[in-house]
């Protein structure tokens, strides 16, 4: 039987990482790889061809991915193995012409992957190998400290170009991260940052130039805020978070009704439409 591209992963990780002196764990769900070093460090990389857009199955697994790596390891990366993207956000089909149950359980799904993130019990950094748009931009700010490989990938909240407006959890994460004037011109205008601009705005902490260089330095970083006694970072973690995860926690449900009345409407649902026919055009001239 031919092995599968993830059974050839792990034999490769255990001939050439794993002796009496290295101890390394590797563990992988269908849209996830999650490996952990000698050092405690986890690498959690979004492995879901082509763009790692959000759907709820992704999303489930990413819960439980920061749920059980916050009890194994020290530290966090999250990162992607695709080559040219981080994540490219949620996947549409989600929103559009949803049934009921299934986008209420994926909105509470995708809140409780911001608070999980957000409000992780150890250090987390986002290595953004490529392109975060959207949801990418969502998952890069929650963590606690950004590398972004420059100067061809952007970041951002574009969801306004969509017809879409970012909740207000997210809003408020923008707001702390960048300040109050670039949140609100970034979210009316769909702002897509270059490494550089992102860095300047204060959204990235770090630009760097290659895929490699990102990995590394996120695990200088990463290993660093480790290093530190753990309920000091974390403490102090919550003391400029809490308030803006609370707003949340204390009105999940009613962020899941506002949410679904709001894609619902037709000024919504429309734009949404004609952008995946837009894609599905661009597929079939690809195929040409």
């Amino acid at each position: 039987m031919a092995l599968t591209r993830t059974s050839l992963l792990r034999n490769f990780l255990k001939r050439n990482f794993c002796s009496s002196s290295t101890s390394f764990s590797f563990s992988s769900q269908p849209n996830i790889v999650t490996e952990i070093d000698k050092d405690g460090i986890a690498t959690v990389s979004l492995n879901k061809a082509p763009v790692n857009s959000l759907n709820l199955e992704l999303l489930q697994e990413l819960t439980d991915v920061i749920k059980n790596t916050e009890k194994a390891a020290k530290g966090l990366i999250l990162t992607s193995s695709l080559p040219r993207v981080f994540c490219a956000g949620v996947d549409i089909t989600e929103l559009f012409q949803p049934e009921r149950k299934r986008v209420e359980l994926f909105w509470a799904t995708f809140q409780d992957v911001w608070i999980s993130l957000y409000s992780c019990k150890i250090p987390t950094v986002a290595a953004i190998t490529g392109q975060s748009p959207a949801g990418g931009c969502v998952l890069a700010m929650s963590c606690d400290y950004r590398v972004m490989v420059g100067p061809d990938y952007i970041i951002g909240l574009n969801e306004s170009q969509l017809g879409v407006a970012a909740p207000f959890w997210v809003k408020d994460m923008m707001l702390n991260t960048i300040g109050h004037r670039q949140t609100e011109l970034a979210l009316q205008m769909s702002t897509l940052f270059t490494a550089d601009e992102a860095f300047n705005a204060g959204l990235v902490d770090k630009v760097v130039g290659t895929r490699e260089e990102c990995l590394d330095a996120a695990h200088a970083v990463v290993s660093g805020l480790a290093s530190i006694p753990s309920e000091a970072v974390h403490m102090s973690k919550m003391l400029m978070r809490q308030p803006t995860l609370d707003k949340l926690v204390t009105r999940k449900a009613a962020d899941i009704d506002y949410f679904i009345s709001y894609i619902m409407q037709p000024g919504v649902q429309e734009p949404m439409g004609r952008y995946l026919q837009a894609l599905k055009n661009k597929s079939k001239k690809k195929s040409k």
